[in-house]
């Protein structure tokens, strides 16, 4: 207790900045999956996707963000075991932070697509295990994650294989595919809009003071949708198309219209993904400046200092800025071709598995979301269309995240525990 006493400005300001490098790594890793697809499909250019980016994941990840986070991330260790010792819970939070952005940052550079919640469950799970015991670690949550490097992929693939081949049959095998574009893309606008809009609604905006209940919910996202079609269907009616009899050129037309629905996507995953997944690096820090904040008393949930949401948003934007472009490469154009059409079915895919998992409890990945999802789209036009060397890399990135991220989490542990103690 006299350690919290003593250094507790200390500790919050290092925890700040670890805070900082693991938003950071979210930034380089995972807003670069969400982005991937638009990137890949060329709907974006890579400065434009880094723009649209910068201004929608920090906008979820400070309007959206919750007002309130879980002190431990996902309930994957019992906090009761701390109340004696709540320096040690300080020390481990701040080391599971540092190994969790450690590894992103290496992750990111090599052009890996990991998962940010499984990096900093990893590290919780690692300081808890090694450096207080195996019995403060909820072993059913961490089981539930390593089920879901199967579940949530396969959930999204299937997803994406169904929407691409429905676009397929009502688009592209048509007498006049153009013609049917401007027809069913307004309608798959809709759906876009539906879907993105629930998954904010769903993962709560309560932040802006707003507490919506499930049936509002779904009027407002239906409110959403149509006004996203209106919106869609409006710039549809203003792009300039080459008139041909050449049936090529009139799939180069219509990937034109799916290229307005991916920026509309675009937009929708990187909010959503802002008010969802910034709480993998805030958690831990909103733990931190609980504890010193009240003497050591390790409340259930911590109010969320003003400064913390920011802090989590401006170190997003600024690990895609600088680091992102790898990771968009490997999601956009390492897994198979993308064109616009692909890339939507495989965006849309995604935010559909991410209503999924937070209408059932699913513990869900963005990442793996997303790769599913890109793998389904490659799977509807064969297994000849995926480059599988690239696939065996990330589930072996994937595989390693967990053991890897406890593996740096125990040695800054002992490090930092050292250094105070």
């Amino acid at each position: 207790m006299d350690i919290l006493a003593n250094y507790g400005s200390t500790l919050v300001i290092f925890a700040a900045i670890v805070g900082f490098i693991m938003a950071w790594g979210i930034g380089a890793n995972d807003v670069a999956n969400a982005m991937g697809t638009s990137v890949g499909s060329k709907a974006l250019t890579i400065k434009q996707a880094i723009i649209i980016a910068m201004i929608f994941e920090f906008a979820g990840a400070y309007l959206a963000g919750g007002e309130v986070t879980s002190t431990i991330r996902k309930g994957i260790i019992d906090s009761s075991f701390y109340i004696d010792t709540p320096e040690l819970l300080v020390f481990g939070m701040i080391s599971a932070l540092l190994a969790a952005g450690t590894w992103l940052l290496i992750a990111s550079y090599m052009g890996w697509p990991v998962s940010t919640t499984h990096s900093i469950v990893g590290a919780i799970v690692g300081f808890s295990a090694i450096g207080v015991g195996v019995h403060t670690v909820d072993w059913g949550s961490v089981g539930g994650i390593v089920g879901s490097w199967i579940i949530t992929p396969l959930i999204a693939g299937v997803f994406s294989f169904v929407i691409f081949n429905s676009a397929q049959k009502l688009i592209f095998d048509t007498d006049n595919p153009l013609d049917s574009a401007k027809k069913w893309v307004p309608l798959y606008m809709f759906l876009a809009g539906f879907v993105l809009s629930l998954v904010t609604i769903k993962k709560g905006l309560k932040h802006i003071g707003l507490n919506i209940g499930s049936a509002e919910g779904y009027m407002y996202a239906i409110g959403v949708a149509i006004l996203v079609a209106v919106i869609g269907k409006f710039f549809i009616s203003r792009l300039k198309f080459k008139e041909s009899k050449n049936r090529r050129a009139n799939y180069i037309n219509v990937e034109k219209v799916f290229a307005v629905l991916m920026v509309i996507t675009a937009c929708g995953m990187a909010f959503a993904h802002g008010s969802n997944d910034v709480a993998n690096a805030i958690g831990p820090l909103a733990a931190v400046v609980s504890i010193v904040g009240n003497d050591g008393e390790i409340a259930s949930k911590a109010a969320l200092a003003w400064w913390i949401l920011p802090l989590g948003g401006i170190g997003i934007v600024a690990g895609l800025a600088l680091f992102g472009h790898r990771v968009m490469k490997t999601i956009g154009t390492g897994i198979t071709h993308l064109t616009p059409s692909r890339g939507f079915a495989a965006e849309l895919a995604a935010a559909c598995t991410v209503v999924v998992a937070s209408g059932t409890g699913l513990p869900i990945s963005t990442t793996q979301t997303l790769v599913g999802a890109v793998l389904g789209v490659g799977m509807a036009r064969g297994i000849a269309a995926i480059n599988l060397g690239v696939v065996r890399n990330i589930v072996v990135s994937w595989v390693v995240t967990l053991p890897v991220g406890a593996g740096l989490s125990i040695m800054f542990y002992w490090m930092i525990k050292g250094a105070f103690m």
